[in-house]
């Protein structure tokens, strides 16, 4: 029998696996981040103030409204900090924020990259998809700086942590259609995405991309960039069309109808159950595909809890050997 850490590794391959993974391989942290916490919201490494949302998977943070940082393209050097990586005990970052981390058994992963969804974390969507179509050299030098941080910060991470995969949380779509042309991806967010993923992939790590939304027109772009998987493939997307085209060469962690009633607590219990099976015998077939259900709503809430425990015993009796049962 496979750990889970071969497993998944495996499928990250293009190979099938022994059994169907359940989403949510360890994520570690590097703590060196410099995450100011403050009451109510916090401020990342350059400076944007978050605030939670109270019942939205836990509190989920959105820019805080109404703070944007910049206001205008042209004014992002003096605005956006790009932070010091001088002077840092990264082994002993590494010894700490890895100690729980058994590395024979658990893959574990790191959530780093983000350049277009930064550039609207700054500016607020209206502006920031202004700024790309006035003012693209200015943008593109954002991107470059902001790229250039992730690099120098990756290239520790990779080495001390050693990851098995990196995550690259860059969400490039609404529910209905990509929010930029793919001219425009290609152009202007493609570049520095592929400088990330090679710095990555040439470690000896899987890329991971994480995208919300009607994203499926990328799906090219990311293996062109050498892309192993997606998260979290929402259902809005033709995911057989992708499975039917692209096999195992992209692993779906995902699919799972996230923003329909199935995901909501007081959704019937065995209608929910009947959603879940026909969720996993359309996307277990050829394997690359990794379960990730749930429902929706803070994870004190009771109703969720006991939604979430029937979701991981239907994942224990019906999903994880599914492979020997079918």
């Amino acid at each position: 029998m496979l750990t889970d850490r071969e497993n998944i590794l495996r499928m990250y391959r293009g190979e099938m696996p022994e059994f169907i993974p359940r989403f949510g391989m360890a994520s570690v942290r590097c703590s060196w981040y410099p995450n100011v916490k403050l009451p109510g919201y916090h401020v990342d490494e350059f400076g944007v103030e978050y605030i939670g949302r109270e019942g939205v998977f836990d509190g989920t943070p959105i820019p805080y409204p109404g703070r944007f940082l910049l206001d205008d393209i042209r004014r992002w050097r003096e605005v956006v900090h790009i932070p010091s990586l001088r002077g840092i005990d990264w082994e002993r970052l590494a010894r700490e924020d890895t100690k729980n981390i058994d590395r024979k058994t658990q893959a574990f992963s790191m959530f780093y990259g983000k350049i277009f969804q930064k550039l609207t974390d700054f500016m607020g969507f209206t502006e920031g998809l202004c700024a790309m179509a006035e003012e693209p050299e200015e943008v593109c030098a954002l991107f470059d700086a902001l790229c250039t941080y992730y690099e120098e910060l990756l290239k520790n991470l990779l080495f001390y942590y050693r990851p098995d995969a990196v995550c690259i949380p860059d969400d490039t779509a609404t529910a209905r259609a990509p929010f930029i042309s793919i001219p425009m991806y290609r152009e202007m967010v493609k570049p520095y995405h592929k400088r990330i993923a090679d710095l990555v992939r040439d470690s000896g790590a899987f890329i991971e991309m994480h995208d919300c939304g009607k994203c499926d027109d990328f799906i090219p772009d990311w293996l062109d960039m050498g892309i192993a998987a997606w998260n979290p493939a929402q259902s809005m997307n033709d995911l057989q069309a992708v499975k039917r085209k692209y096999g195992r060469k992209l692993v779906i962690c995902g699919g799972w109808n996230n923003v329909g009633p199935e995901s909501e607590p007081e959704y019937p219990e065995e209608g929910l159950r009947q959603k879940l099976t026909k969720y996993v015998d359309s996307m277990a077939p050829g394997g690359g595909f990794v379960f990730s259900a749930m429902v929706n709503g803070s994870f004190r809430d009771p109703r969720v809890q006991q939604r979430n425990k029937l979701i991981g015993e239907f994942y224990e009796s019906y999903v994880r050997n599914w492979y020997q049962t079918h």
